[in-house]
């Protein structure tokens, strides 16, 4: 016997955005339609057309049912960024952007993916998390303009970083290949140097590689011009920032040995600018949460899930190996050592993530920490303080 469907009645007009370079698919689905869906295209980057567009289905919904309903859209997180959500925000509609892999979708072999089969199930993935229904999809936090522009920061150096290192490759190899090791491009005299170097079986340098390795330390020392100016830039944000902050978390941060400058800026502008109650939920968004796989007699774990923020989980692995240099006394370190000789140093790679999961700077934690009266310069019992070197 089959049982009749249940109508729900809709209590805002919900629209879902599938963003491309050329062309925005709009569908929404409006109180007393019938349930039918609407679609129309738009060019991409139009908002006026955009929002007039939602304002005609305003007035639609009006003439059927005599009541002004309030708009909600949904967009996926990606190329667009975040301009769009601000644009509808400040016209007083309310925008969700959601994480494109939390949407769940039909595990066959071969599924039908097209623009108007995507903005569907966005639709009916946003009307499912109006309703409340709980894990339908994770909600992207979206960070302030500025919160977003102070990202820039460390983000930037770290690109000038990877193209130094193509540089300076690049230099060794073509030495490499005239029999000339341990040259360092990085270093003062490299101009000096060049000029005395000899190839292997005893030549000067030929004209044409000479004058390319030349070039190529021209670009290496503008790079090495911009790394000063944005670390520059780096050292008067973090200045300034606890200077403007009431509570003093990011002093608190650069005070452990162990975390500099470019630690604590990744940490505050990827992670402790948003609230987390806990260590795990800064876990999960630098995507290392756990992922275990137990299904009858299967309990097994396949590490962590990697589906997060990867710039945050980079910089919390690498953290725990600054920790084991500047604190080898703490608990902690501790705890490494003697776990990894027990395995006869092997799973150092399980083990100092683990070490990172507990070594896990949490915003509550450091809040917690923080007495209205001030800060008294006490952390953790495994935490030291003190000069650097």
């Amino acid at each position: 016997m089959n049982s009749a469907p249940t109508h729900t009645r809709l209590s805002a007009i919900f629209v879902s955005l599938e963003l491309s370079r050329s062309t925005w698919l709009v569908t929404a689905l409006s109180p007393a339609s019938g349930e039918k869906m609407s679609k129309f295209s738009i060019t991409a980057g139009d908002t006026a057309e955009l929002l007039s567009r939602i304002s005609i289905l305003q007035d639609r919904a009006i003439q059927r049912t005599g009541y002004a309903y309030p708009i909600t859209t949904i967009q996926e997180a990606g190329l667009d960024g975040f301009w769009l959500h601000r644009v509808l925000m400040n016209e007083g509609i309310e925008s969700n952007v959601v994480d494109p892999a939390s949407i769940t979708v039909s595990r066959r072999r071969r599924r039908a993916k097209t623009d108007r089969l995507d903005g569907e199930i966005l639709l009916r993935t946003l009307m499912a998390y109006t309703r409340g229904e709980p894990h339908v999809c994770a909600m992207v936090h979206v960070p302030s303009a500025e919160e977003e522009d102070q990202r820039r920061i460390s983000r930037e150096r770290k690109t000038l970083i990877g193209e130094r290192v193509t540089h300076v490759n690049r230099i060794k190899g073509l030495l490499y290949s005239q029999g000339v090791s341990g040259y360092e491009p990085l270093h003062r005299d490299r101009r000096k140097h060049l000029d005395e170097l000899k190839t292997g079986d005893g030549r000067d340098f030929p004209v044409h590689l000479k004058r390319q390795i030349s070039r190529e330390l021209d670009r290496l020392e503008l790079l090495l011009e911009h790394i000063k100016s944005v670390e520059a830039d780096r050292n008067k944000f973090l200045l300034s920032q606890v200077k403007q902050t009431k509570e003093p978390q990011l002093e608190m941060l650069l005070a452990i040995k162990g975390i500099g400058a470019e630690v604590a800026t990744i940490l505050w502008t990827e992670a402790l600018y948003r609230h987390s109650d806990n260590r795990r939920q800064i876990a999960s968004y630098a995507g290392m949460a756990p992922t275990p796989w137990q299904s009858g007699s299967i309990d097994r774990e396949q590490g962590v899930s990697k589906a997060g923020n990867p710039r945050l989980r980079v910089t919390l692995v690498q953290t725990p190996w600054l920790w084991l240099r500047h604190q080898p006394n703490s608990a902690l370190s501790k705890w490494f050592r003697e776990r990894t000789q027990a395995n006869q140093g092997r799973r150092k790679k399980s083990t100092i993530v683990a070490l990172a999961l507990s070594n896990l700077p949490a915003e509550a934690t450091l809040k917690q920490l923080t007495s209205t009266s001030g800060w008294s310069g006490k952390l953790m019992p495994h935490v030291q303080f003190g000069p650097r070197k």
